[in-house]
């Protein structure tokens, strides 16, 4: 069941709000941008989220010739403490309009509600996003 969660960034300049249900899992890609960022993630529907402060904080990055199985994602973060609270994206095949919350940043959240979800391996490397990879340990 999905739950209102509130969230920032590091140091407070970003605030967000959203809609979402951990019970259908946190999910972590080896792609090479979650990887390197580690990146653990819950996904909001567009209209189930609302940057609540410091819209004028984020920055943005997207790959630069990057085509994500027809889709486009824009990676956030603050630009006073760097830290990356969301990324915003669309995918026809997926949800549509989404954002991919990092649930690092959700705000009030206990250890026992984060580790009650089931985590979600996705093999974004070969753009499998359904299927785990063979190796999942450094995840």
């Amino acid at each position: 069941m999905k739950k209102l969660y509130r969230g920032s960034c590091h140091c407070g300049a970003v605030t967000f709000a959203c809609q979402l249900d951990l019970a259908e899992g946190i999910r972590r890609c080896n792609c090479s941008f979650c990887a390197k960022t580690r990146m653990q993630k819950a996904f909001a529907l567009r209209e189930e989220f609302e940057i609540t402060a410091g819209k004028d904080r984020l920055s943005a990055y997207r790959a630069e010739n990057s085509n994500w199985r027809e889709g486009d994602v824009d990676h956030y973060f603050c630009s006073r403490c760097g830290v990356r609270p969301f990324s915003r994206g669309y995918l026809e095949d997926f949800l549509g309009h989404f954002y991919a919350v990092n649930v690092a940043c959700l705000d009030g959240v206990s250890d026992a509600e984060l580790g009650a979800a089931p985590l979600i391996y996705e093999n974004g490397r070969i753009d499998d996003y359904v299927n785990p990879p063979a190796d999942t340990r450094f995840m």
